[in-house]
Protein backbone atom coordinates (compact mmCIF):
# COMPACT_ATOMS: atom_id res chain seq x y z
CA UNK A 1 0.00 0.00 0.00
CA UNK A 2 2.95 2.72 0.98
CA UNK A 3 4.46 1.57 -2.35
CA UNK A 4 1.30 2.32 -4.43
CA UNK A 5 1.44 6.09 -2.42
CA UNK A 6 4.81 6.54 -3.24
CA UNK A 7 4.50 6.24 -7.00
CA UNK A 8 1.77 8.68 -7.13
CA UNK A 9 4.09 11.36 -5.95
CA UNK A 10 5.38 12.76 -9.65
CA UNK A 11 6.32 16.22 -10.68
CA UNK A 12 5.16 17.98 -13.91
CA UNK A 13 9.02 18.94 -14.52
CA UNK A 14 7.63 20.23 -18.26
CA UNK A 15 4.74 22.40 -16.36
CA UNK A 16 7.62 24.21 -14.68
CA UNK A 17 9.55 24.62 -16.85
CA UNK A 18 7.54 26.33 -19.08
CA UNK A 19 6.48 28.39 -16.90
CA UNK A 20 10.22 29.61 -15.76
CA UNK A 21 10.73 30.61 -19.95
CA UNK A 22 10.28 34.40 -21.00
CA UNK A 23 10.64 35.44 -24.21
CA UNK A 24 13.09 38.74 -24.40
CA UNK A 25 11.39 41.69 -26.38
CA UNK A 26 12.87 42.38 -29.65
CA UNK A 27 13.91 46.33 -29.02
CA UNK A 28 15.95 45.28 -26.08
CA UNK A 29 17.78 43.19 -28.65
CA UNK A 30 18.17 45.61 -31.02
CA UNK A 31 19.48 48.26 -27.95
CA UNK A 32 21.63 45.58 -27.15
CA UNK A 33 23.33 45.18 -30.18
CA UNK A 34 23.46 48.77 -30.99
CA UNK A 35 25.65 49.10 -27.85
CA UNK A 36 28.17 46.56 -28.71
CA UNK A 37 28.36 48.07 -32.36
CA UNK A 38 29.22 51.28 -31.24
CA UNK A 39 32.02 49.92 -28.30
CA UNK A 40 33.33 48.14 -31.15
CA UNK A 41 33.23 51.82 -33.77
CA UNK A 42 34.60 53.32 -30.50
CA UNK A 43 37.54 51.06 -30.05
CA UNK A 44 38.44 51.04 -34.08
CA UNK A 45 38.43 55.19 -34.31
CA UNK A 46 40.49 55.14 -31.21
CA UNK A 47 43.61 52.63 -32.43
CA UNK A 48 43.33 54.77 -35.93
CA UNK A 49 43.35 58.25 -34.62
CA UNK A 50 46.74 59.56 -35.01
CA UNK A 51 48.86 60.44 -32.10
CA UNK A 52 49.68 64.23 -31.93
CA UNK A 53 51.18 66.73 -29.79
CA UNK A 54 48.79 70.10 -29.24
CA UNK A 55 49.41 73.54 -28.50
CA UNK A 56 46.75 76.04 -26.91
CA UNK A 57 46.57 79.81 -29.12
CA UNK A 58 47.99 82.17 -26.81
CA UNK A 59 47.82 85.81 -26.33
CA UNK A 60 51.92 87.38 -26.24
CA UNK A 61 53.07 90.74 -26.18
CA UNK A 62 55.38 92.01 -28.41
CA UNK A 63 57.43 93.29 -26.00
CA UNK A 64 58.84 89.45 -24.81
CA UNK A 65 60.61 89.28 -28.02
CA UNK A 66 63.01 91.85 -26.70
CA UNK A 67 63.10 90.69 -23.08
CA UNK A 68 66.68 90.21 -21.64
CA UNK A 69 65.27 89.57 -18.33
CA UNK A 70 62.28 88.55 -16.06
CA UNK A 71 61.95 88.89 -12.40
CA UNK A 72 59.00 88.79 -9.87
CA UNK A 73 58.86 90.85 -6.78
CA UNK A 74 55.47 92.97 -5.14
CA UNK A 75 54.39 96.31 -4.83
CA UNK A 76 55.97 98.34 -2.46
CA UNK A 77 55.07 102.06 -1.40
CA UNK A 78 58.20 103.90 -0.47
CA UNK A 79 56.28 106.34 1.73
CA UNK A 80 54.45 104.76 4.02
CA UNK A 81 53.68 105.64 7.67
CA UNK A 82 52.13 103.56 11.39
CA UNK A 83 49.97 106.86 12.50
CA UNK A 84 50.11 107.10 16.36
CA UNK A 85 50.31 109.91 18.79
CA UNK A 86 52.96 111.66 21.40
CA UNK A 87 50.93 110.72 24.17
CA UNK A 88 48.68 108.09 25.83
CA UNK A 89 45.03 108.39 25.62
CA UNK A 90 41.71 106.77 24.65
CA UNK A 91 40.59 107.64 21.57
CA UNK A 92 37.31 109.09 21.21
CA UNK A 93 36.95 109.97 17.80
CA UNK A 94 38.19 108.32 14.24
CA UNK A 95 37.32 110.02 11.06
CA UNK A 96 38.64 107.14 8.93
CA UNK A 97 38.34 103.82 7.73
CA UNK A 98 40.23 101.62 5.07
CA UNK A 99 40.66 103.10 1.45
CA UNK A 100 39.85 106.80 2.73
CA UNK A 101 42.39 109.50 1.57
CA UNK A 102 43.70 112.04 3.77
CA UNK A 103 45.67 115.51 2.90
CA UNK A 104 48.87 116.16 4.80
CA UNK A 105 48.05 118.00 8.16
CA UNK A 106 44.03 116.81 8.32
CA UNK A 107 42.95 115.54 11.57
CA UNK A 108 42.01 111.49 11.19
CA UNK A 109 41.08 111.02 15.14
CA UNK A 110 41.27 112.37 18.26
CA UNK A 111 41.93 111.03 21.97
CA UNK A 112 39.90 111.86 25.24
CA UNK A 113 41.64 115.63 26.01
CA UNK A 114 39.17 116.88 28.27
CA UNK A 115 42.01 117.53 30.78
CA UNK A 116 44.56 119.27 28.61
CA UNK A 117 41.34 121.73 27.52
CA UNK A 118 40.93 122.55 31.07
CA UNK A 119 44.59 123.27 31.16
CA UNK A 120 44.75 125.41 28.80
CA UNK A 121 41.55 127.57 30.22
CA UNK A 122 43.51 127.72 33.31
CA UNK A 123 46.60 128.89 31.01
CA UNK A 124 44.79 131.54 29.29
CA UNK A 125 43.96 132.66 32.14
CA UNK A 126 47.04 132.92 34.01
CA UNK A 127 47.90 134.78 31.06
CA UNK A 128 45.17 137.21 31.34
CA UNK A 129 46.38 137.48 34.84
CA UNK A 130 49.83 137.95 34.22
CA UNK A 131 49.37 140.69 31.25
CA UNK A 132 46.93 142.66 33.86
CA UNK A 133 49.72 143.01 36.26
CA UNK A 134 52.41 144.04 33.33
CA UNK A 135 49.99 146.65 32.43
CA UNK A 136 50.03 147.96 35.96
CA UNK A 137 53.22 147.94 36.38
CA UNK A 138 54.05 149.92 33.68
CA UNK A 139 51.81 152.80 34.41
CA UNK A 140 53.29 152.51 37.75
CA UNK A 141 57.00 152.61 36.26
CA UNK A 142 56.04 156.03 34.61
CA UNK A 143 54.91 157.84 37.30
CA UNK A 144 57.33 156.70 39.77
CA UNK A 145 60.07 157.98 36.40
CA UNK A 146 58.16 161.19 36.45
CA UNK A 147 58.54 161.44 40.31
CA UNK A 148 61.91 160.84 40.45
CA UNK A 149 63.06 163.10 37.91
CA UNK A 150 61.20 166.10 40.00
CA UNK A 151 62.99 164.71 42.94
CA UNK A 152 60.16 163.90 44.44
CA UNK A 153 60.73 160.43 45.65
CA UNK A 154 63.57 159.01 46.34
CA UNK A 155 65.85 156.62 43.86
CA UNK A 156 64.82 153.39 45.85
CA UNK A 157 61.46 154.39 45.15
CA UNK A 158 61.71 154.15 41.40
CA UNK A 159 63.77 151.02 41.63
CA UNK A 160 61.19 149.28 43.39
CA UNK A 161 59.18 150.20 40.55
CA UNK A 162 61.36 149.08 37.94
CA UNK A 163 61.92 145.39 39.43
CA UNK A 164 58.44 145.42 39.71
CA UNK A 165 58.19 146.46 35.71
CA UNK A 166 60.40 142.88 34.80
CA UNK A 167 58.71 140.47 37.09
CA UNK A 168 55.47 141.35 35.45
CA UNK A 169 57.59 141.02 32.20
CA UNK A 170 59.07 137.84 32.93
CA UNK A 171 55.34 136.60 34.74
CA UNK A 172 53.93 137.40 30.78
CA UNK A 173 56.19 135.68 29.46
CA UNK A 174 56.24 132.46 31.61
CA UNK A 175 52.49 132.36 31.13
CA UNK A 176 52.63 132.56 27.33
CA UNK A 177 54.96 129.67 27.61
CA UNK A 178 52.39 128.06 29.82
CA UNK A 179 49.90 128.44 27.13
CA UNK A 180 52.07 127.43 24.49
CA UNK A 181 52.63 124.08 26.49
CA UNK A 182 49.13 123.59 26.95
CA UNK A 183 48.12 124.23 23.35
CA UNK A 184 51.03 121.50 22.51
CA UNK A 185 49.34 118.62 24.80
CA UNK A 186 45.73 119.36 23.06
CA UNK A 187 48.09 119.11 19.71
CA UNK A 188 48.84 115.76 20.48
CA UNK A 189 45.54 114.27 21.31
CA UNK A 190 45.15 115.17 17.54
CA UNK A 191 46.56 112.48 15.29
CA UNK A 192 47.10 114.32 11.79
CA UNK A 193 48.03 112.90 8.61
CA UNK A 194 51.75 113.28 7.79
CA UNK A 195 51.51 114.00 4.28
CA UNK A 196 48.97 112.98 1.72
CA UNK A 197 48.26 109.72 1.10
CA UNK A 198 45.23 106.85 1.33
CA UNK A 199 44.39 104.61 4.66
CA UNK A 200 45.71 100.78 4.78
CA UNK A 201 44.88 99.77 7.61
CA UNK A 202 42.50 100.71 10.77
CA UNK A 203 44.48 99.48 13.31
CA UNK A 204 42.45 100.82 16.73
CA UNK A 205 38.69 101.48 17.30
CA UNK A 206 37.07 104.12 19.22
CA UNK A 207 37.42 103.34 22.82
CA UNK A 208 40.91 101.72 22.64
CA UNK A 209 43.71 103.00 24.46
CA UNK A 210 46.31 104.45 22.29
CA UNK A 211 50.42 104.61 23.37
CA UNK A 212 53.45 105.47 21.83
CA UNK A 213 54.87 101.92 23.53
CA UNK A 214 52.74 99.69 22.94
CA UNK A 215 53.69 98.76 26.83
CA UNK A 216 49.77 98.15 28.29
CA UNK A 217 48.25 95.08 27.70
CA UNK A 218 46.20 95.65 24.74
CA UNK A 219 47.36 98.72 23.69
CA UNK A 220 47.11 99.97 20.34
CA UNK A 221 50.48 101.99 19.19
CA UNK A 222 49.12 102.92 16.01
CA UNK A 223 45.50 104.23 14.92
CA UNK A 224 46.02 103.64 11.31
CA UNK A 225 48.19 102.93 8.32
CA UNK A 226 48.61 104.99 5.45
CA UNK A 227 50.66 105.29 2.07
CA UNK A 228 51.70 107.31 -0.95
CA UNK A 229 50.03 105.85 -3.24
CA UNK A 230 52.43 108.20 -6.01
CA UNK A 231 55.08 106.73 -4.29
CA UNK A 232 54.14 102.84 -5.32
CA UNK A 233 57.21 100.49 -6.48
CA UNK A 234 57.72 97.41 -7.76
CA UNK A 235 60.43 95.61 -5.65
CA UNK A 236 62.50 92.23 -7.55
CA UNK A 237 65.24 90.33 -6.69
CA UNK A 238 67.80 90.11 -9.39
CA UNK A 239 70.47 87.16 -9.36
CA UNK A 240 74.01 88.21 -8.91
CA UNK A 241 74.93 86.40 -11.82
CA UNK A 242 72.37 88.89 -14.00
CA UNK A 243 73.10 92.00 -12.73
CA UNK A 244 74.90 92.95 -15.82
CA UNK A 245 71.80 92.93 -17.66
CA UNK A 246 70.02 95.71 -15.92
CA UNK A 247 71.07 99.00 -15.58
CA UNK A 248 69.80 102.40 -14.41
CA UNK A 249 67.07 104.13 -16.59
CA UNK A 250 66.03 100.85 -18.23
CA UNK A 251 63.11 100.06 -19.63
CA UNK A 252 60.82 97.72 -18.20
CA UNK A 253 57.15 96.27 -18.53
CA UNK A 254 55.20 95.23 -15.63
CA UNK A 255 52.33 92.48 -14.99
CA UNK A 256 50.34 92.32 -12.27
CA UNK A 257 49.10 88.85 -11.05
CA UNK A 258 45.71 91.08 -10.11
CA UNK A 259 45.66 92.66 -13.65
CA UNK A 260 46.51 89.87 -15.74
CA UNK A 261 45.59 91.46 -19.13
CA UNK A 262 47.15 94.68 -18.39
CA UNK A 263 51.24 95.59 -19.20
CA UNK A 264 52.71 98.89 -17.15
CA UNK A 265 55.40 100.89 -18.85
CA UNK A 266 58.28 101.44 -16.26
CA UNK A 267 62.05 102.33 -15.63
CA UNK A 268 64.59 100.58 -13.31
CA UNK A 269 64.68 103.41 -10.77
CA UNK A 270 67.42 101.99 -7.92
CA UNK A 271 69.70 99.14 -7.72
CA UNK A 272 69.86 98.72 -3.97
CA UNK A 273 74.22 99.06 -3.62
CA UNK A 274 74.14 95.74 -1.46
CA UNK A 275 73.43 92.09 -2.10
CA UNK A 276 71.44 89.63 0.21
CA UNK A 277 74.26 86.55 0.57
CA UNK A 278 71.25 84.11 1.24
CA UNK A 279 69.59 84.16 -1.96
CA UNK A 280 72.81 85.73 -3.81
CA UNK A 281 70.53 88.24 -4.96
CA UNK A 282 70.62 92.37 -5.39
CA UNK A 283 67.09 94.41 -4.79
CA UNK A 284 66.45 96.52 -8.06
CA UNK A 285 62.94 99.42 -7.74
CA UNK A 286 61.33 99.84 -10.59
CA UNK A 287 58.99 102.91 -10.96
CA UNK A 288 55.73 102.95 -12.53
CA UNK A 289 55.49 105.62 -15.77
CA UNK A 290 51.88 106.18 -15.21
CA UNK A 291 49.46 105.85 -11.96
CA UNK A 292 46.75 103.82 -12.13
CA UNK A 293 44.03 103.18 -9.19
CA UNK A 294 44.04 99.17 -9.66
CA UNK A 295 47.64 99.09 -8.28
CA UNK A 296 48.10 98.51 -4.54
CA UNK A 297 50.83 97.58 -2.06
CA UNK A 298 51.54 94.19 -1.71
CA UNK A 299 50.28 92.84 -5.17
CA UNK A 300 52.35 89.99 -6.70
CA UNK A 301 54.39 91.51 -10.21
CA UNK A 302 56.36 90.33 -12.73
CA UNK A 303 58.73 92.50 -14.10
CA UNK A 304 60.36 92.38 -17.61
CA UNK A 305 63.46 94.10 -18.36
CA UNK A 306 63.74 95.23 -22.19
CA UNK A 307 66.20 95.76 -24.50
CA UNK A 308 64.59 99.04 -25.71
CA UNK A 309 61.05 101.06 -25.05
CA UNK A 310 58.01 99.61 -26.13
CA UNK A 311 56.60 101.36 -29.83
CA UNK A 312 53.26 102.90 -29.39
CA UNK A 313 52.01 100.00 -31.94
CA UNK A 314 53.59 97.36 -29.42
CA UNK A 315 51.68 97.55 -26.38
CA UNK A 316 48.59 95.34 -27.11
CA UNK A 317 49.22 91.84 -26.79
CA UNK A 318 48.29 89.59 -30.10
CA UNK A 319 47.50 86.37 -31.09
CA UNK A 320 50.50 83.73 -31.91
CA UNK A 321 50.91 80.25 -32.31
CA UNK A 322 54.08 78.50 -32.90
CA UNK A 323 55.23 77.86 -36.35
CA UNK A 324 55.47 74.19 -36.57
CA UNK A 325 51.63 74.15 -36.38
CA UNK A 326 51.04 76.17 -39.51
CA UNK A 327 51.26 74.06 -43.02
CA UNK A 328 51.06 74.89 -46.68
CA UNK A 329 47.47 73.38 -48.20
CA UNK A 330 46.23 74.16 -51.64
CA UNK A 331 48.12 77.19 -51.41
CA UNK A 332 47.18 78.51 -48.85
CA UNK A 333 48.08 78.32 -44.82
CA UNK A 334 46.62 76.97 -42.68
CA UNK A 335 46.42 75.03 -38.84
CA UNK A 336 44.52 71.72 -37.60
CA UNK A 337 42.30 72.92 -35.00
CA UNK A 338 41.80 70.42 -32.45
CA UNK A 339 37.56 70.02 -31.93
CA UNK A 340 36.14 67.26 -30.51
CA UNK A 341 38.55 64.73 -30.74
CA UNK A 342 38.88 65.83 -34.80
CA UNK A 343 41.74 67.87 -36.66
CA UNK A 344 39.63 70.68 -38.34
CA UNK A 345 41.76 72.84 -40.91
CA UNK A 346 41.38 76.38 -40.18
CA UNK A 347 42.91 79.34 -42.82
CA UNK A 348 45.21 81.31 -41.16
CA UNK A 349 46.40 84.52 -42.02
CA UNK A 350 49.36 85.70 -40.38
CA UNK A 351 52.03 88.53 -39.50
CA UNK A 352 55.20 89.22 -37.92
CA UNK A 353 57.27 86.88 -35.78
CA UNK A 354 57.11 87.42 -31.54
CA UNK A 355 60.00 86.05 -30.74
CA UNK A 356 59.67 81.75 -31.73
CA UNK A 357 56.50 82.56 -32.73
CA UNK A 358 54.59 83.74 -35.22
CA UNK A 359 51.44 86.21 -35.16
CA UNK A 360 47.72 85.19 -36.48
CA UNK A 361 46.03 87.94 -37.90
CA UNK A 362 42.54 86.24 -38.74
CA UNK A 363 41.81 82.68 -38.23
CA UNK A 364 42.36 81.69 -35.25
CA UNK A 365 40.91 82.29 -31.33
CA UNK A 366 42.68 82.31 -28.17
CA UNK A 367 42.14 79.66 -25.83
CA UNK A 368 41.82 77.37 -28.88
CA UNK A 369 43.96 74.15 -29.23
CA UNK A 370 46.07 72.92 -32.07
CA UNK A 371 48.05 70.69 -33.15
CA UNK A 372 51.48 70.58 -33.43
CA UNK A 373 53.55 69.62 -36.42
CA UNK A 374 51.07 67.97 -38.14
CA UNK A 375 52.05 65.03 -40.26
CA UNK A 376 51.39 65.30 -44.07
CA UNK A 377 48.78 62.87 -44.26
CA UNK A 378 46.54 64.69 -41.84
CA UNK A 379 43.45 65.96 -43.56
CA UNK A 380 40.26 67.79 -42.23
CA UNK A 381 38.25 65.62 -39.92
CA UNK A 382 41.45 63.04 -39.01
CA UNK A 383 40.18 61.30 -35.69
CA UNK A 384 42.85 62.51 -33.32
CA UNK A 385 44.72 62.60 -29.29
CA UNK A 386 46.87 63.70 -27.28
CA UNK A 387 49.81 62.20 -26.73
CA UNK A 388 50.76 61.26 -23.41
CA UNK A 389 54.03 63.29 -21.93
Amino acid sequence: MANEDLSKLRLDKSAATFRRKRKVPRSALLAIGAVIIGVAIALLISRSAVEVETAVVARVFPSQSFTLLNASGYVVAQRKAAVASKTTGRLEWLGVEEGSRVKAGSVIARLENKDVLAATDQAVANLSVATAELDEAKLNYWRMKKLRDKSYIAQAEFDAADARLKRSQAGVAAAEAGLRSAQVAVEYTLIRAPFDAVVLTKDADVGDIVTPLGAAANAKAAVVTIADMSSLQVEVDVSESNLGRVKLGQPCEIQLDAIPDGRFSGTLHMIVPTADRTKASVMVKVRFADRDPRVLPEMSARVAFLERAVAPGEREAKTAVSPGAVVERNGRRAVFLVKDDKAVETPVELGGTLGDLVEVLSGLDPGGRIVLNPPQKMKNGTAVKRKER
